[in-house]
C-alpha cells in the first residue's frame, strides 16, 4: 500500500520512519506551498480554516504522486478537526480520487476502531519490528523538538556569516536519513552543536529579546501557512519560545490518553483564572503559556491563530487582559489565505522594535544583553 499523509512542519521525519518500518511504501507529498494552498482554497468550503485547506492540498498533491491511502488524526470536542477527515473524504470522492481515507481517532473517543485501524496499517509486522518502528520514529520526533528548540534560541545572535538556518537544514537531512536509533543521537549532537556553534560569539551590544510564540499547533509548527514568523523573529534579533512541540503532543494526546491519564497540565492551571475549561484546540495552552512566559520574564509574546478557529477566538479574546494583568504585551495575527509577506514583515518589525523600546525603558535608557 502506497501511503501519504499531510505536511505538519517536519512531522514527516518520524511518521515517514514508522510507516516504513511497518513495511509499506511512503509517498511523502511536495512541501506545502502557494499551489497546495491554492488546490485546497478551490475544493474547500469557503469558510473552512487553514488547516483544512492546505491539509486538503496536501492530499491532492500527494494522490497525483501516486498515494493510494492517506492518514489523517481524528478529533473530538470543540474543534472543528473532528469532522475535518469526512469532509476531506466527500471532496476526495467528488474530485474522482480513489485513494483511501484511513482516520487515527483519539483511543479514549474509540478504543477499538483505533486499535483495528493501527493494525490494518501495520500490516504483517511482527510486535518486534513494531516496536523498534515505533522507537525510531519516537527518538527522531524528540530529536527533531531539540533541534527545533535549538535553532529557535540560536538565530537572534548569530554571528555575521554563520548560517544557523543552513546548520539546522544540514541537521534535519541528516536525520531523515537517519536509519538506527545510535545514528539518530549522534546526528542529533553533532546537529545541535553545530547550531549553537554559530551563536557563541554573540554581539553582546545588542539587545537579548526573548518573545514566546504560542497558538493553533499547525499553524505555530507548519512556516508554510505561518509565513516562517518564528525565523523572522530571530532575524530581527529576539530569541523565539516555543512551547508546543511534537513530541509534548503526542506524550499529552497519545500516549497519555493511550494509559488513560489525562490529569490537568501546569498550562491549564496557569490559564486560571483568565479560562478555567477546555475549549477545545490549543486554545486552554494559547492562554497558559502566555501567562507561564510572563511570569518567566520574556519579553513580549506572538499569538498565532487561523482564521474562523474556534478555541483560538476564545483565546484571543482573553490574552489582551492576560497582557493587562501579567505586564506583558501580546500580539495576536490570524492566518489565512490572503495573509501576505509583506504585511506580516512590517507587524512583526513593530512589535520588536515596541519589545526594544520597552526594554530601554525599563532598563533607564541603557540596553542590556
Amino acid at each position: 500500500m502506497r501511503i501519504s499523509f499531510p505536511h505538519l512542519g517536519n512531522t514527516y521525519i518520524p511518521l515517514k520512519a514508522i510507516l516504513q518500518g511497518f513495511g509499506l511504501d511512503v509517498v511523502v507529498p511536495p512541501r506545502s506551498s502557494r499551489r497546495t494552498l491554492d488546490i485546497g482554497t478551490t475544493h474547500a468550503p469557503e469558510g473552512s480554516c487553514l488547516p483544512l485547506k492546505v491539509t486538503l492540498g496536501n492530499f491532492v498533491e500527494a494522490v497525483e504522486a501516486g498515494a493510494e491511502a492517506l492518514l489523517m488524526v481524528g478529533g473530538i470536542g470543540p474543534c472543528r478537526l473532528g469532522y475535518y477527515c469526512e469532509l476531506q473524504r466527500e471532496i476526495m470522492r467528488d474530485l474522482k480520487s480513489r485513494a483511501e481515507l484511513l482516520v487515527l481517532e483519539p483511543f479514549h473517543a474509540d478504543p477499538g476502531g483505533l486499535l483495528r485501524q493501527v493494525a490494518r496499517i501495520a500490516g504483517r509486522v511482527t510486535p518486534a519490528q513494531a516496536a523498534r518502528a515505533l522507537w525510531l520514529g519516537w527518538e527522531k520526533t524528540i530529536g527533531l523538538d531539540q533541534l527545533d528548540q535549538a535553532m529557535l534560541a540560536a538565530r537572534w545572535g548569530q554571528m555575521p556569516g554563520a548560517a544557523v538556518t543552513s546548520e539546522y537544514r544540514s541537521a534535519i537531512a541528516a536525520l531523515d536519513e537517519a536509519d538506527s536509533v545510535r545514528a539518530v543521537r549522534d546526528g542529533v549532537r553533532e546537529g545541535l552543536s553545530r547550531i549553537r556553534s554559530c551563536s557563541l560569539q554573540a554581539d553582546s551590544s545588542r539587545p537579548h529579546l526573548r518573545v514566546g510564540v504560542v497558538g493553533e499547533m499547525y499553524v505555530v509548527l507548519e512556516t508554510a501557512v505561518n509565513l516562517d514568523i518564528p525565523r523572522r523573529l530571530g532575524e530581527l534579533g529576539a530569541e523565539v519560545l516555543q512551547p508546543i512541540t511534537l513530541s509534548s503532543w503526542v506524550r499529552q494526546h497519545v500516549v497519555m490518553d493511550f494509559l488513560r491519564m489525562g490529569k490537568k497540565s501546569d498550562t491549564a492551571a496557569l490559564a486560571r483564572p483568565y479560562l478555567n475549561y477546555f475549549v477545545g484546540g490549543h486554545g486552554l495552552e494559547s492562554v497558559g503559556h502566555a501567562v507561564e512566559m510572563a511570569r518567566a520574564g520574556v519579553d513580549g509574546v506572538v499569538h498565532l491563530a487561523p482564521l474562523t478557529c474556534m478555541p483560538e477566538i476564545v483565546a484571543e479574546s482573553i490574552l489582551p487582559s492576560v497582557s493587562e494583568r501579567e505586564g506583558i504585551p501580546v500580539m495576536s495575527i490570524t492566518l489565512d489565505e490572503q495573509t501576505a509577506d509583506a504585511g506580516i514583515q512590517t507587524r512583526i518589525e513593530a512589535f520588536v522594535d515596541l519589545l526594544a523600546w520597552r526594554r530601554r525603558v525599563q532598563t533607564g535608557g541603557q540596553v542590556l544583553s
